[in-house]
C-alpha cells in the first residue's frame, strides 16, 4: 500500500481526522481525537505506526522482519510497519482496523455513539 491508498482507506472510517501536528511529514490520523495511525510520509520507505494489543504486537514482529516495536511510541502496544513490498495490503488494512478498533473501544461511550 502507498501513502495516499492508506490515507483513504482510513479516511473512509467513521470520525477519522487527518492532520500534521508534529512537523511536515508525519500524518496523523485520529478517531474521537485519538491517535491511531501515524504515517512517515518522508520515510523511504514509508513506515506506519499502528496501535496494537500487546500479545499480537509480539507474534507480528515474531512473524514478519517488517514489523517492529514502535518507533517513538510505547513499544508494548505499538508497532512500526515498513511498507517495503514484503507485506500483503490486505494484511497491513487487517492491521489498521485494528488499531481503529482498540482506539475507538477506548473512547466515552457517548464518543463511540456518535460514530455509528
Amino acid at each position: 500500500m502507498n501513502i495516499e491508498a492508506i490515507r483513504e482507506y482510513c479516511l473512509a472510517k467513521p470520525g477519522v481526522t487527518e492532520s500534521f501536528p508534529f512537523d511536515e511529514v508525519t500524518l496523523v490520523l485520529k478517531v474521537g481525537n485519538k491517535i491511531f495511525v501515524l504515517l512517515d510520509t518522508g520515510s523511504h520507505p514509508t513506515t506506519i505506526n499502528l496501535k496494537c494489543d500487546p500479545e499480537r504486537a509480539v507474534a507480528l514482529r515474531d512473524q514478519y522482519q517488517a514489523v517492529q516495536p514502535g518507533f517513538h511510541m510505547n513499544k508494548t502496544h505499538w508497532n512500526t510497519i515498513t511498507l517495503d513490498g514484503s507485506l500483503r495490503g490486505h494484511d497491513v488494512q487487517e492491521w489498521i482496523d485494528h488499531s481503529y478498533d482498540l482506539v475507538k473501544k477506548g473512547l466515552p461511550k457517548a464518543v463511540r455513539e456518535q460514530l455509528i
